[in-house]
């Protein structure tokens, strides 16, 4: 009762930290702290487009986030999603430019697994230079991501691009591509059904099989999983392709279901925000979808507190980075505690 009461109040001052520094940093910029928070509110819950458009951001967050959660659970430290989600993206693109007479029942499976192989691809790079001969996969994710952005650079300018506009993109992709709409005309789409499919599947496999349970002892212990053994290096090459899979999708889902082109700078840095929300989720697969969708409906309230009460939007950036700093140093402090 002890540990859950110091659980509740850590939690408790965790907010009302967020709360004091939401209001100083509103203050400070000149703005009624009470007028932003209404607009906040109105922004998120004020109407169904507001609803929506949490759901439309929450989707590449929750497939990438499941990704980053799935590679740091195995100690597999993911930090290239942004890339492997650019990887998804071209590879919807080349599918439907490649073949685009082929039917949606085909062609939307086609495109996903295609992303998953993309991005999956491109994260089992790193995956293996680690399991192999131990190089840092910080340093090599890190670096493919800006592999992977400048090629979606190159491609909409030559062999995807559009010749009929000046502009850097791809043609308009086929219908047979596009994820249906789930409340037309709204923008939320098929894909953030898939993402919670794939929140249960990955729940499924990390906490009821045996392929689970190796990855997260894996995580916990390697030198303990190799005297038992467990293979490292199967399972951490299995977990960064599973990971950069996942990223992939979410690259996928946002040309099918948005944008139905390439575009140069597709992601708003979605690939990076999914590490804030797998740390918040506590890399839980079913904590993530909770995590993304808090910090989806943080993006979109703040830009609601732009447009009514001139608060800019890098407040929200500054408050995700803080609610990060509280959730960690709390970590600390009760790992700190229990060893003593």
């Amino acid at each position: 009762m002890k540990r859950r009461a110091r659980t509740v109040i850590s939690y408790l001052c965790i907010i009302a930290i967020i709360l004091l520094v939401s209001a100083l940093l509103i203050i400070s910029v000149g703005s009624s702290v009470q007028k932003s928070l209404a607009s906040f509110i109105r922004g998120i819950a004020g109407s169904f487009y507001g609803f929506s458009e949490v759901l439309v951001r929450s989707t590449p967050l929750i497939l990438a986030g499941l990704g980053v959660g799935m590679g740091f659970r195995t100690g597999f430290i993911n930090i290239g999603a942004e890339g492997q989600l650019y990887m998804g993206a071209i590879a919807v693109t080349a599918l439907g430019m490649a073949a685009p007479g082929l039917p949606a029942i085909v062609m939307i499976p086609l495109a996903l697994v295609l992303g998953f192989a993309f991005g999956g691809i491109w994260s089992f790079i790193p995956g293996i230079l680690k399991a192999k001969f131990g190089i840092s996969e910080v340093l090599n994710t890190i670096m493919f991501n800006y592999i992977a952005i400048n090629l979606v650079g190159i491609l909409v300018r030559t062999s995807l691009k559009d010749t009929s506009y000046p502009y850097p993109m791809s043609p308009m992709l086929p219908k047979a591509t596009y994820l249906f709409q789930l409340f037309p005309p709204n923008r939320v789409h098929a894909g953030f059904l898939i993402a919670l499919v794939l929140a249960v599947l990955m729940y499924i496999l990390l906490f009821k099989t045996w392929t689970g349970f190796g990855m997260r002892a894996v995580g916990l212990n390697s030198r303990a999983c190799r005297c038992a053994g467990i293979s490292v290096f199967k399972n951490l090459a299995l977990s960064s392709v599973i990971s950069g899979g996942l990223a992939g999708i979410a690259g996928v889902c946002e040309v099918s279901g948005l944008h139905h082109r390439l575009l140069e700078g597709i992601s708003p840095s979605y690939g990076y925000l999914a590490i804030i929300v797998a740390l918040l989720g506590g890399n839980h697969p079913l904590w993530i979808v909770v995590s993304a969708l808090g910090i989806s409906a943080l993006q979109v309230g703040s830009m609601a507190m732009q447009r009514s009460a001139g608060v800019p939007t890098s407040i929200a950036s500054i408050i995700m980075g803080l609610i990060v700093v509280l959730i960690l140093a709390r970590k600390q402090l009760f790992t700190i505690e229990k060893e003593a």
